[in-house]
């Protein structure tokens, strides 16, 4: 993409967004509650944790703090998807009812006009909670604190949001074929609940199906490795990022085909 392309899309989605927030502040008691709801919600998730580590030192060779830190990893990584493609939750709608055909005509990119009419603000929550996760197990843990290490952090954290971005893409797409589409996206949605467990503690069926065809183990597992155990990371955490780049793409051009082939009619 053009740099004079790419700033134009930048601002495209600057005023956008800013308009979508303007909108939410506008009921600023329902953002609070929504916003309080969700902290809550990731509240429950750390102490959870914490009562589970009070029985038991550790979890098949994982232990507390190894297991805060995939928690955290997984908040992070999970709110690009939470931020920036919330508005996936309503395409049904618009598919069903013929209104999505007001996205057919405009000369921007489909998939990003779509998208970029809603940002979800409240999970600006859930990464200060996940990077305070972060940083409460990497402080106990004894990890090298450094530029490079930080530089892997983030990297992994992109590429891994990646994965979640293209199930809930790929899951809200459904849509355009069939009309109990919501199932398939609310499955897709819930498996991040898993993202938050090493996959070695699944059997060797769950732990190739969260590999190889629904690939939650690349939300934190695999690429939080890389900072957990940097001396002996397996092959698939250094390929995170390219399956996080080619989970994307394909998700992105299932939305995309389903889209353009769109007729209109609502059903």
């Amino acid at each position: 993409m053009k740099k004079s392309k790419l700033r134009f899309y930048i601002r495209i989605y600057r005023k956008v967004m800013v308009q979508d927030l303007k909108s939410k502040m506008s009921y600023r008691s329902d953002f609070i509650i929504s916003l309080i709801g969700m902290l809550f919600t990731n509240i429950s998730g750390f102490i959870t944790f914490w009562i589970l580590f009070q029985n038991f030192p550790s979890i098949n060779g994982w232990g507390y703090y190894e297991m805060m830190f995939l928690y955290g990893f997984s908040l992070v990584s999970l709110t690009p998807v939470q931020c920036f493609f919330d508005n996936n939750w309503q395409l049904r709608m618009y598919v069903y009812s013929g209104d999505f055909i007001k996205y057919c005509f405009r000369p921007i990119n489909l998939f990003f006009y779509y998208q970029s009419e809603i940002f979800d603000i409240k999970g600006l929550g859930q990464l200060a909670f996940g990077i305070g996760t972060i940083a409460y197990s990497w402080s106990h843990m004894s990890l090298p604190f450094d530029a490079l290490m930080v530089l892997k952090l983030i990297v992994f954290l992109i590429t891994a949001s990646l994965v979640m971005i293209a199930l809930q893409t790929a899951g809200a797409a459904t849509c355009f074929w069939t009309h109990n589409s919501f199932f398939v996206l609310d499955l897709a949605f819930k498996f991040k609940d898993y993202a938050k467990y090493p996959v070695t503690i699944f059997s060797s069926v769950f732990k190739f199906i969260f590999t190889f065809i629904v690939p939650i183990a690349f939300i934190a597992y695999y690429p939080s490795l890389v900072i957990l155990r940097p001396d002996a990371v397996p092959i698939l955490s250094w390929l995170s990022p390219l399956f996080g780049v080619v989970f994307f793409i394909i998700a992105y051009k299932i939305w995309m085909f389903g889209a353009m082939r769109y007729s209109g009619t609502g059903s």
